[in-house]
């Protein structure tokens, strides 16, 4: 069912950058799974009716940068207490190997509703290991867990030509391919799931690991072209910390932003996610040109690289979004948890005027959208997709609010979705995700991560498919 109406709605959220087109109040109409009408409406003979007395009606979130492989990678102590490279030896590039395709699959589903219980409706997940040694292909894995959840699911499909080397005989050699396999990878799940409509259920993106660290500098013009003649947007890694500074600065003589404008990689289809590690002249650099940011602010917190300056960059006019980051260096990838991580965060270190919390939830909806060039999701209007969250808010945590309309945003996570939708389909009811046995997820995650465990300290056993190394 896609038509209904939504009534008793006092606190709404647009998803818009504050003033008084960020708020409504009234009724919310969907007729064939977009808005037909908003303000003060009636109930229709026989149309079904969802009240939304107490809680704050919403977009479908987005979230535009995740690694759902690593829902199952939660706490590793050897990566509790690190910065980002050690970490990564620590944890990506040693469990991966350990992965079947049930580990995959648990972790994708855990990931997926982690992100549809907190009011997320789009996903984009960053995948970026692709190896022979899988007995299976994380691009139908991740497809299918998608299409069961019923969330849009946009694929960045990851890799990389070269591989980071560490010091660590023990630590499996990153995967990596030639660039004509790895653009053949991407021109491939591109012919199967890529849909450019602006409301598309499944999009393909060339998302080249970090292009600084994971490809030759001759290579990234002919990545850029061969996505842009394909109609493909870009996404990757960048200036996570100062490591990637360092390289860019030592080896091209420049930092990263304008090195890579130098490679024809950046653009209004382009987005970068972290982007910690910017200066004033990168910022503007970026806004001028439209590129994104996907901005990652609880992983970027536990890993103790710092607070990217989402906020500047918003000021300057450039696009921002919202992302959770991999489970595997965020062990609450939840949107709810992100929100009230931006909120909180630039406000801890710039002041307590750096950041409204309408402006949050603008980077969560329309700034996604924008990223991911998907104009018709994002925001509640007319002629919109019907991607809705109702958020409850009767819990303590938001009694006694002046405002709660932006409860969900500063009250520090835990959202309870009363109703969520996309295109007016509802995939959510009550907290809980139709189809979904919670009880029989987290035995299986508990089996899961007991097994791995048990293989890693086996040891890695070397395969063809990690042979090669640079």
């Amino acid at each position: 069912m896609t038509d209904f109406l939504i009534t008793n709605i006092e606190h709404g959220l647009t998803g818009a950058d504050g003033g008084a087109q960020a708020r409504f109040s009234g009724a919310l109409r969907v007729r064939g799974g977009r808005i037909a009408a908003m303000g003060a409406l009636t109930p229709d003979p026989a149309e079904r009716v969802i009240d939304a007395r107490g809680a704050v009606v919403c977009p479908g979130m987005i979230n535009t940068h995740h690694h759902l492989f690593q829902s199952v990678l939660k706490a590793v102590p050897a990566g509790m207490n690190t910065p980002l490279d050690p970490w990564l030896m620590h944890v990506p590039f040693t469990w991966w190997p350990h992965l079947d395709e049930r580990a995959f699959r648990t972790a994708a589903t855990i990931g997926m509703a982690e992100l549809a219980l907190s009011g997320v409706t789009t996903v984009c997940d960053h995948h970026y290991i692709y190896s022979d040694r899988y007995e299976f292909d994380p691009n139908d894995v991740l497809f299918d867990v998608a299409a069961r959840f019923g969330m849009r699911f946009v694929l960045a499909r990851g890799g990389g030509t070269k591989g980071r080397v560490f010091d660590d005989p023990s630590v499996p050699p990153v995967p990596v391919e030639p660039l004509e396999t790895y653009l053949d990878g991407v021109l491939s799940a591109a012919s199967r799931w890529h849909d450019p409509a602006p409301d598309a259920m499944t999009r393909v993106v060339m998302g080249p690991n970090t292009p600084i660290f994971n490809f030759a500098a001759g290579e990234l013009r002919e990545l850029a072209q061969t996505a842009r003649a394909a109609g493909l947007r870009l996404h990757a890694h960048l200036s996570e910390n100062h490591a990637y500074v360092d390289y860019t600065l030592a080896h091209y003589g420049q930092r990263p932003v304008p090195w890579l404008a130098g490679q024809d990689m950046l653009g209004p289809d382009v987005w970068f996610a972290h982007l910690v590690e910017i200066d004033a002249a990168e910022i503007a650099l970026l806004a001028g040109t439209g590129t994104g940011m996907a901005h990652c602010p609880q992983a970027n917190a536990r890993l103790g690289s710092g607070v990217a300056p989402a906020d500047a960059l918003h000021d300057a006019g450039g696009v921002v979004s919202l992302a959770v980051d991999g489970a595997g260096a965020n062990e609450a990838a939840d949107m709810g948890s992100a929100l009230y991580a931006a909120f909180c965060l630039h406000r801890a270190t710039k002041g307590a005027t750096a950041l409204a919390a309408e402006t949050v939830l603008h980077w969560a909806t329309m700034g996604g959208a924008r990223v991911l060039g998907m104009g018709a999701i994002g925001q509640l209007a007319p002629g919109m997709a019907a991607d809705i969250a109702i958020i409850d808010i009767s819990a303590p945590r938001y009694m006694g609010q002046h405002d709660a309309s932006i409860g969900p945003i500063i009250s520090g996570g835990g959202l309870h979705i009363r109703h969520s939708f996309v295109a007016g389909r509802e995939i959510v009811r009550d907290g809980a995700v139709a189809g979904l046995n919670l009880a029989a997820l987290s035995h299986d995650a508990r089996q899961i991560t007991r097994d791995l465990i048990t293989r890693q300290k086996g040891g890695y056993a070397p395969h063809r498919a990690c042979a090669a190394q640079s």
